[in-house]
């Protein structure tokens, strides 16, 4: 099952960039800017990397976060991140990228935008291509979120395919920020919110009617909800599940107890995801495994996910239709 895994083309559709700078990243960015902090030291900069508790996460997702101060940290963070793709066999990922927490850091638009487009043309010729979601922090409010789409509209850069609404959900409704993502829709842009990550599946319901969400970031309680299971289902509304990530947070007590079981059996386009890797252990050869095992799918089902993953993307058909015979040739190969 693990060469299987491999060899299948997949797509990953929620990874946070920043999220996903991993040892060799990070220490690269240590070394070119000592003054952040971090340790520079291989062994160390492990230990201060290994996960303990979720407020270890956040302290370790913002020290990286302080070391990009320009085009060039943000090159190295997407090749980084393109590089480990490579090596999983991932042919495309939408890439999740917070302007607001960059530009508010001191970085000017033209320096992250040009750290991204010239970190995707390398990506490419590596053979991976990016796409990015720009998302709002929701915690820091309303003002982000004009901020955010100002800067998504006015700006455009290449492979811009979506917009989001990440951070803290408790207490931090969808709704309010349907105007943003109504500005982002009519645009071309694509509605992509987490929801349901953290609190139960009203919030869910709320990223669906309020946010018109195309796909839900996480949207790990709607099984709490056959009702919701039901729409989710009917609409083709995808969900870009993280079961290591779930695990990690405590969402949920093991990879076994997932409700990814119950989003499958009731129909639901099930896609599996990393979102912040590196700082899980996680990877996406690693999660499809892991669910298989857990769930004891055999290839045809694991097959199933990845063309999930495919058709829930924002690639034109033209790119699908490749992808998704080179799945059915992988699994025709193993009878």
């Amino acid at each position: 099952m693990r060469s299987f895994i491999h060899a299948l083309p997949k797509v990953e559709l929620h990874v946070h960039l920043v999220g996903s700078a991993g040892l060799g990243t990070v220490l690269e960015l240590a070394r070119r800017h000592p003054e952040a902090g971090v340790p520079t030291d291989r062994a160390e900069l492990e230990r201060f990397y290994t996960f303990r508790d979720f407020d270890h996460f956040l302290k370790v997702f913002w020290a990286v976060q302080s070391m990009l101060k320009g085009r060039a940290d943000v090159h190295t963070l997407v090749v980084g991140l393109a590089r480990e793709l490579a090596r999983q066999n991932v042919r495309y990922a939408e890439v999740t990228v917070t302007p607001h927490n960059h530009l508010t850091d001191g970085m000017s638009g033209d320096e992250l935008l040009a750290g991204l487009e010239s970190g995707r043309a390398e990506a490419s010729a590596l053979g991976v291509d990016l796409a990015w979601c720009f998302d709002i922090p929701g915690e820091k409010g309303l003002v982000a979120g004009r901020e955010t789409l100002a800067f998504a509209l006015s700006e455009r850069p290449g492979g811009l395919v979506s917009f989001g609404l990440g951070g803290p959900e408790e207490g931090i409704g969808r709704a309010q920020f349907a105007p943003f993502f109504d500005a982002a829709r009519e645009a071309g842009l694509h509605s992509v919110p987490h929801a349901g990550e953290t609190t139960g599946p009203e919030t869910v319901w709320s990223a669906v009617r309020d946010l018109r969400a195309e796909r839900i970031g996480h949207g790990t309680s709607c099984h709490q909800d056959p009702a919701l299971l039901e729409h989710l289902a009917l609409k083709g509304i995808a969900l870009e599940v993280c079961p290591t990530s779930n695990v990690r947070t405590r969402q949920v007590a093991s990879i076994e107890a997932h409700p990814v079981r119950q989003m499958l059996d009731a129909g639901v386009v099930v896609t599996l995801n990393t979102d912040d890797p590196p700082f899980f252990g996680a990877t996406l050869e690693g999660e499809y495994l892991a669910v298989a095992t857990a769930l004891g799918l055999g290839h045809a089902e694991v097959a199933k996910l990845a063309e999930n993953a495919v058709l829930a993307s924002f690639l034109p058909n033209d790119r699908k239709t490749p992808l998704l015979k080179e799945i059915a040739n992988v699994l025709s190969s193993v009878g």
